[in-house]
């Protein structure tokens, strides 16, 4: 599509962190795919966001090609959208410390994403885990992002992006960022544990059996399907019930988005039926989704070269229109001046 027809631009990321799941690909890569043909597209390998908690280098090295084969193997469009490395654009800091003069503590002393990962050691964690929410304003606004698909957890963190471009705007008196306009995923799925249903899927979870891979064989995801946590009863008469049943309600989630169809829809096929024929049935579900993916991120992965390739190439693409929006900040704040 041409980029003059294009309603916008969209920046969102994934963080290279060990292993991307089922979770990961049905509630975000999955529906980045749309929105490359709407809005000019950037997908952006967020490995400065990942060094917020220990990562192993080399194990960082390989998880950034992981991540880029997933959003090709997605369905994601090198020749459509730009596929980058955040670290390879040094613009991301460099307005981020600027908007770290912006932001108010009071803004991030708000932010419920850092104390549920801190916990009772918040004194001991990382500062970036603290300003990560800053670094995540900048990635959106180096871009003068108009739209960032976000789900339920980043959603606080978008409204502070918001803020801040209302008050560097305001400081300013000039309106260098547009206000970036959240696109909540219709179709983007919450998937959750396959042992705890009121859990998110996490490659953090003690139990492999708490999550499907991405790169996981198809006996591997049967496996993991047939062991997933049920309740004694078969699946309810009423769809409320579910309220009650969240590993059933996960089940059925998995099952709708991964055939694109209605939860309810889905729901009026299985109540009252046995789990053993719901998970018969996703078994095969989620096999004819995951296996082509699976299949070309093998044959990618295996193409070091390729994917440095495109991640190299992306950068450099992102760091044309960073460069020009940096200078833009640089001019108005001052930074740019000279006596």
């Amino acid at each position: 599509m041409n980029k003059n027809f294009f309603s916008g631009r969209v920046l969102s990321g994934v963080q290279p962190t060990g292993g991307l799941h089922l979770g990961n690909y049905l509630g975000a890569i999955k529906n980045f795919v749309p929105l490359q043909e709407k809005f000019q597209s950037l997908f952006c390998v967020v490995d400065l966001h990942a060094i917020t908690v220990w990562q192993d280098p080399k194990d960082l090295i390989a998880n950034k090609c992981e991540v880029a084969a997933a959003f090709i193997a997605s369905g994601i469009d090198p020749k459509k959208s730009i596929i980058f490395n955040q670290s390879q654009v040094p613009e991301h800091t460099q307005l981020a410390w600027v908007l770290n003069c912006i932001a108010r503590m009071g803004w991030l002393n708000r932010m419920t994403q850092f104390k549920d990962k801190a916990g009772k050691n918040k004194e001991k964690v990382s500062v970036g885990l603290y300003t990560y929410p800053i670094l995540m304003a900048s990635d959106i606004m180096i871009y003068k992002a108009t739209h960032v698909p976000v789900g339920e957890d980043q959603k606080q963190h978008l409204e502070l992006t918001r803020d801040i471009v209302q008050k560097f705007n305001n400081d300013f008196k000039k309106e260098v960022f547009p206000m970036p306009e959240p696109i909540i995923m219709k179709s983007a799925a919450r998937i959750m544990s396959l042992r705890d249903g009121t859990k998110k899927m996490s490659k953090s979870d003690i139990s492999e059996y708490s999550r499907i891979m991405l790169t996981d064989n198809n006996d591997e995801i049967a496996k993991k399907i047939k062991k997933a946590k049920t309740d004694a009863m078969p699946l309810p008469e009423n769809i409320e019930e579910l309220e009650n049943m969240p590993e059933a309600k996960n089940l059925l989630t998995i099952y709708s988005a991964c055939e694109n169809k209605n939860f309810d829809e889905v729901f009026l096929k299985y109540q009252n039926r046995n789990f053993s024929d719901l998970k018969e049935d996703l078994i095969e579900v989620v096999i004819n989704k995951l296996s082509p993916i699976r299949e070309e991120m093998i044959k990618l992965l295996d193409n070091h070269d390729y994917l440095q390739g495109i991640l190299d190439s992306g950068s450099l693409d992102a760091q044309k229109i960073a460069k020009k929006v940096l200078k833009e900040v640089y001019d108005v704040t001052g930074l740019n001046s000279v006596s």
